[in-house]
């Protein structure tokens, strides 16, 4: 059996990328944790009034939950793209299921941009950032819309050539 993965290419771009910003997350927590630590350390000594005693372990937690999801992302994202690409779909909504599948690599981002903002905006105010909003949704969003179609292709029988 032979796969045609011209059509997913693109998608399949976005998910390899965000495989890699996974993996060089865990290379990086590995070669240099401290640069995290220290990180979210500074940030906190220079805006004392936002954080409580478990700002530090919450906003580690951030950039360990941009890895974990990233990578859990990414790797059932692969799966998914593979139905695509062996799906009866319309050639142009391949495409555009394996795109919006692909954009879920937005979201573990969210994760990485409030462990970017908390130390300077404090926790609550990470999570309410617009950055980080704009990664929830076209990450949560896009899956949705590109998991929908695949699972509409094969359970419906929809959207087919």
């Amino acid at each position: 059996m032979s796969i045609n993965l011209k059509q997913i290419k693109f998608g399949l771009a976005l998910v390899m990328l965000g495989l890699l910003f996974g993996v060089g997350l865990g290379i990086t927590f590995g070669a240099n944790e401290d640069l995290f630590s220290d990180y979210v350390a500074q940030g906190i000594a220079a805006h004392p009034g936002l954080h409580d005693a478990k700002s530090p372990e919450k906003i580690w937690r951030y950039a360990q939950r941009a890895h974990f999801h990233a990578n859990g992302i990414a790797a059932f994202s692969i799966g998914l793209l593979l139905l695509v690409a062996a799906s009866s779909l319309k050639e142009k909504l391949k495409t555009a299921s394996s795109i919006l599948i692909g954009l879920g690599s937005f979201y573990p981002l969210s994760w990485f941009t409030m462990f970017l903002v908390a130390p300077s905006l404090g926790r609550e105010a990470a999570h309410s950032y617009p950055l980080t909003q704009l990664f929830v949704f076209t990450g949560v969003v896009g899956l949705v819309f590109g998991l929908a179609i695949l699972l509409a292709n094969l359970f419906l029988g929809l959207f087919s050539e």
